[in-house]
């Protein structure tokens, strides 16, 4: 049975959910305005285990619009609702200004918890840098199966469950995240990447995690093969294993795309690709549109839904393989 969980509303700012057997704020969902040069629109960061260790980056020095886990998109009908410098083919990242839209929160619908599940519904704005309508979206939210390793019989670090003992000594804990953004323009959103104007290895646009500086040069694990490799593969699910600065241990998130995310429907049968990086630093985004841009016409509703377990410990693939048999969707 999940862990109960408590939210926190600061209107105007953000929603927190924490966790309340020790107290732990496993996120805060950030939804006021910030910078427009970074492309505003809500994020989650932090992140945390169960361990209270933080599994995000917010505004690296690197890429100051990377923030925690957020909806994106790199390259939309020639605006860059990413943020930062817009990628032209043969000019390399260039700062267009003018190119840089946002995703503007509109409302909430549900705000609530109850019986070990939290749930976030709101309505976002996804605009122009002019300030014009293009899309809705609908986004929802859900944190569950919060699950201390106490109640699993305890763990061990490299192979298997949690590292050294902290709060609640450990365990792991899922958010579900779903999309549901309809183009309200009188001619198709076309999605795009990097990739798909002609820079290689770079479809990032979706949904992105940027983790923390620690994490650099984690272990990046897939079904059938692991490492940066994996960049631009199609897979499931795909796992993140990094090694904290300032506590002992390791966390791992486990990163699934719903399968009905790869079959026909609005914008065509278009499958995730993994966007994936271990070096300058940590990042994962189930991308869209990777190789080949999506299409979406007038009126219609691209969706979308996405899981992430944050888990203590350095997960190997049998322990991952033997969590997501017991956490089907």
């Amino acid at each position: 049975m999940s862990g109960p969980l408590r939210i926190t509303h600061v209107h105007g700012d953000r929603v927190t959910v924490t966790e309340e057997r020790h107290g732990i704020e496993l996120i805060s969902y950030v939804y006021r305005p910030e910078a427009a040069w970074e492309s505003p629109k809500p994020y989650v960061h932090p992140l945390r285990t169960l361990t209270d260790n933080v599994v995000s980056d917010y505004r690296p020095n690197d890429h100051r619009w990377h923030k925690g886990l957020q909806m994106t998109a790199s390259h939309l009908s020639g605006q860059n609702l990413w943020g930062g410098n817009t990628y032209v083919h043969g000019q390399d990242y260039q700062p267009l200004p003018e190119l840089v839209g946002s995703m503007a929160h509109l409302g909430f619908d549900e705000v609530a918890a109850e019986e070990g599940r939290a749930v976030i519904t709101e309505r976002l704005s996804w605009r122009h840098h002019d300030g014009t309508h293009w899309a809705d979206e609908l986004r929802r939210i859900e944190l569950h199966d919060v699950e201390h390793d106490v109640e699993r019989g305890g763990g061990h670090e490299a192979g298997h469950h949690a590292g050294p003992a902290g709060p609640g000594a450990g365990g792991s804990w899922t958010l579900t995240w779903s999309s549901a953004v309809t183009n309200r323009r009188s001619e198709p959103l076309r999605f795009g990447s990097p990739t798909t104007h002609g820079r290689e290895a770079a479809g990032y646009t979706g949904l992105f995690w940027r983790g923390p500086r620690a994490f650099r040069g984690g272990r990046i694990i897939g079904p059938d093969g692991e490492g940066p490799g994996l960049m631009g593969t199609q897979a499931p699910w795909l796992a993140y294993s990094g090694e904290h600065d300032g506590a002992d241990g390791h966390a791992t998130l486990i990163f699934r795309h719903a399968p009905e995310n790869d079959h026909s429907g609005a914008g065509g049968t278009h499958p995730a690709h993994w966007f994936v990086r271990n070096e300058p630093f940590a990042a994962v985004a189930p991308s869209f549109a990777f190789h080949e841009e999506l299409e979406l016409a007038p009126g219609d509703t691209l969706a979308r839904r996405y899981r992430i377990t944050v888990a203590d410990g350095a997960w190997d693939r049998d322990r991952i393989t033997e969590y997501l048999t017991e956490h089907p969707w």
